[in-house]
């Protein structure tokens, strides 16, 4: 009687073998066998056991160590810094880069510009900076607390709330500040990562006093010396407060059963804050065209009232 023949490798046909992998019981040869905690699997066993396996994430759902090079933090930075340049470039000064440089006079924040119809100041000015030192400032905080805040948030929801405090701070400076007062800066931005960042250390069940204390001495700053934009400040850190809020507490408060549902209310609450900055621009431009009897006066822009950085 001959023997049966010997069972053959699923992935080599030419190639008869006596092992299998103990996960799915096919043959295989040695060369198509991984090492397991039990016995061995095949690769193919291997690269599905693989796929199955539950990406870690953040708090804020962000993969883990898929933002370990915060690479949104330093765009942001070589954004400003080259929008610096080329206002210093234009007037030919690095300390009064304001004056005399168009790009500047496009984009600075001017509430009865924006409703006159120039919207794009809206975020262009936080883009803008009175001089070397106000830019140095601003993006130095940017570099410390944005760095650690991508890595919790994610790229693209770290992103959000960037431009969200952004939005909100000139929202702040439409609805409450001088209508021709000339508003520039990022620090409506850097104060909302200020926000940002004490939720999170919160939903961390950590201490958020370091950041408390930072932002009441910035918030005094912003009090006591004339000429900084406090509404713009303020502004930026209630957007940035809430946005991150609701990253990371809506979807608990609102019972996420699952994952999926956790970041679909997150970035539902990112866009319910971006439409309340909205309306109130909306609002304040609306109150602005009311209070002014015939077509707006020609203001230039950075020059029209001492400016105000923020």
């Amino acid at each position: 009687m001959s023997n049966p023949p010997a069972p053959t490798c699923v992935r080599h046909p030419d190639r008869p073998t006596g092992l299998a992998c103990t996960r799915c019981g096919r043959p295989a040869c040695p060369e198509c066998l991984r090492p397991a905690a039990v016995g061995q699997h095949c690769v193919d066993c291997v690269r599905q056991g693989r796929s199955e396996v539950r990406q870690v994430r953040t708090v804020g759902g962000a993969t883990a160590g898929a933002a370990a090079v915060p690479y949104v933090t330093y765009a942001l930075i070589a954004v400003n810094v080259l929008v610096y340049l080329v206002t210093a470039a234009q007037a030919g000064s690095a300390m009064d880069n304001y004056r005399g440089s168009a790009l500047f006079r496009e984009f600075v924040l001017v509430p009865l510009l924006v409703a006159d119809g120039e919207w794009w100041r809206l975020i262009g000015s936080g883009f803008l900076h009175y001089g070397a030192i106000h830019l140095l400032v601003n993006m130095f905080a940017l570099y410390v607390v944005g760095r650690d805040l991508e890595r919790v948030l994610g790229r693209v929801r770290f992103a959000c709330v960037y431009l969200i405090s952004l939005l909100g701070g000139s929202a702040a400076v439409m609805a409450l500040s001088d209508t021709v007062v000339a508003t520039a800066g990022a620090s409506g931005a850097v104060y909302g990562l200020f926000g940002a960042v004490t939720v999170t250390l919160i939903r961390l069940r950590q201490s958020p006093t370091p950041m408390l204390v930072v932002i009441g001495v910035n918030v005094l700053i912003s009090f006591s010396l004339p000429g900084i934009s406090l509404w713009g400040h303020l502004g930026g850190l209630a957007a940035g407060t809430l946005a991150a809020l609701g990253i990371l507490f809506v979807p608990e408060w609102l019972s996420a059963r699952t994952p999926e549902a956790a970041r679909r209310i997150g970035w539902a609450s990112l866009g319910a804050v971006a439409v309340a900055c909205l309306a109130v621009i909306v609002g304040a431009t609306l109150m602005v065209r009311a209070d002014i009897p015939g077509p707006p006066p020609q203001v230039s822009a950075p020059t029209a009232v001492a400016p105000q950085p923020r």
